[in-house]
């Protein structure tokens, strides 16, 4: 996975994509968090539909604003995304919390990472998954 220019590399688990709208506060993200991490996303070596914090897997996390667009006529329009320094510091959060969660699950040397894209810089993917499963959450 190349994200901004940088190899940033994950093996099993998850690709976060977040985007934050009007009205986001920080009260959201320990739910947000709880949520991603706990849900039953990820397949184990036995075949089980397992969270990724029982896998244990690794996170990347992607932000995108994109995901907060519009269509209005033939164009996108954004109104809806929270300002960029109240993102940048959500999004801060977010990352910070994920780690600390995953960490605190992972259990030592099992090579559970997270590794994160830069907020408001363009985010440039390659992405090779085993399945196309992919989840839109709201909250």
């Amino acid at each position: 996975v190349v994200v901004t220019g940088l190899n940033m590399e994950i093996d099993r688990g998850m690709v976060i994509y977040i985007c934050f709208f009007k009205g986001a506060t920080d009260d959201i993200l320990p739910k947000m968090v709880s949520t991603l991490l706990n849900l039953r996303l990820c397949e184990s070596d036995s075949g089980k539909t397992v969270s990724v914090r029982e896998l244990p897997g690794s996170l990347l996390i992607v932000p995108q604003a994109t995901l907060g667009g519009k269509a209005k006529g033939r164009a996108m329009q954004y109104h809806n995304n929270i300002s960029k320094e109240d993102g940048l510091r959500l999004y801060g959060t977010f990352v910070a919390l994920c780690e600390k969660e995953l960490m605190t699950a992972a259990s030592a040397g099992s090579g559970v990472t997270v590794k994160h894209g830069t907020y408001g810089n363009r985010q440039v993917l390659n992405l090779d998954t085993n399945g196309p499963y992919t989840h839109l959450m709201e909250f």
